[in-house]
């Protein structure tokens, strides 16, 4: 048998170090003793469903099933938990957590891995100010980067792009991200208003979240609500919030949204800009639907990637340093 070359060897070994996989082992634990502790149970839901989260950045994986007899032939790749985990919320679970597999197309850099770890978890009956505190202390405990600060996303703008989120129509933004020298995507559309202010949250704000501790960004404009619920205004926000460490994003916590109707009413709108970028139109109807018609509790929900979390604890770069076989290795 020939001999394998160093070459041969590097390919098949875990692209990360020892001492931070054992790093990501401790920081499973720490999260599953943290969750224990406040009394959430630790539950597991489908990688694979009829369902799936319709959201116009996040592209899932197609799967044929069939043929199987009353299963659809195409099923998806979760690209979160969140529609189970919803559905076990209308059958009484009570507060819950999990750490899941899930999958997103086209994600690949040193931030991204198609394939990655969230730890996503749902405080049952919590008013909007427990979930940012849950969030604030599993910071803490995993990072140890101290309390974090918590800034509006106007704020956040204000004072790191000098406009107002809330009111600066798609001309304005733009002529912010010209003449701050940010790259312009030939893609974005001059009307596109939330397109505008995702190019600048990116390039302009989140660099400089979270670096003398870690930030919570909350009160996002109404059209970025996904499935969070809009307070009124003026100006009307989604109970959305974002942790950022260092620059990168971490979290993304919701206080849920429980109507049902307006949940189909914004997917259809998810679909139509979907479309309009050129991507399939994923499917509208779904068991979180049956189940929000039946009555879902109210909740605050959080999803945290769990392997950025990793990276940034080991004080590595990138994912693939804290992730065992990363796509180009799998």
């Amino acid at each position: 048998m020939a001999e394998a070359t160093h070459e041969d060897q590097r390919d098949f070994h875990p692209s990360a170090p020892w001492v931070n996989l054992r790093l990501r082992a401790h920081l499973l634990r720490t999260t599953r003793e943290f969750f224990d502790a406040k009394g959430f149970l630790e539950v597991e839901t489908p990688i694979l469903s009829a369902d799936t989260v319709i959201d116009r950045h996040l592209d899932p994986f197609s799967v044929e099933a069939g043929p199987l007899p009353g299963i659809p032939e195409r099923l998806w790749l979760q690209t979160s938990p969140e529609f189970a985990m919803k559905r076990m919320l209308a059958a009484g679970a009570g507060s819950i957590y999990q750490v899941s597999r899930v999958f997103r197309r086209g994600e690949l850099g040193p931030l991204h891995n198609p394939e990655f770890t969230m730890i996503e978890w749902y405080y049952a009956g919590a008013a909007w100010n427990d979930g940012l505190q849950v969030l604030n202390e599993l910071s803490e405990a995993l990072l140890r980067r101290g309390s974090a600060e918590r800034i509006s996303y106007a704020e956040a703008f204000r004072c790191h792009a000098g406009v107002d989120p809330h009111t600066a129509d798609p001309l304005e933004l733009a002529q912010v991200a010209r003449k701050s020298g940010v790259e312009i995507p030939a893609s974005l559309r001059a009307d596109d208003r939330d397109g505008w202010l995702d190019l600048l949250l990116v390039e302009r704000v989140q660099p400089h979240l979270g670096h003398d501790r870690p930030a919570i960004v909350y009160d996002y404009p109404a059209s970025q609500a996904a499935l969070a619920r809009v307070r009124p205004g003026p100006p009307a926000v989604a109970e959305r919030f974002e942790l950022y460490v260092a620059g990168i994003e971490l979290a993304n916590g919701y206080h849920e949204l429980l109507d049902p109707e307006i949940l189909r009413i914004r997917n259809g709108a998810a679909n139509a800009h979907r479309q309009s970028d050129g991507k399939d139109r994923l499917p509208e109807e779904s068991r979180l639907l049956d189940a929000m018609d039946a009555g879902l509790p109210p909740s605050v929900g959080v999803a945290m990637g769990f392997d950025r979390v990793v990276m940034l604890a080991a004080g590595a770069s990138c994912l693939s340093e804290v992730i065992a076989f990363p796509m180009d290795r799998a």
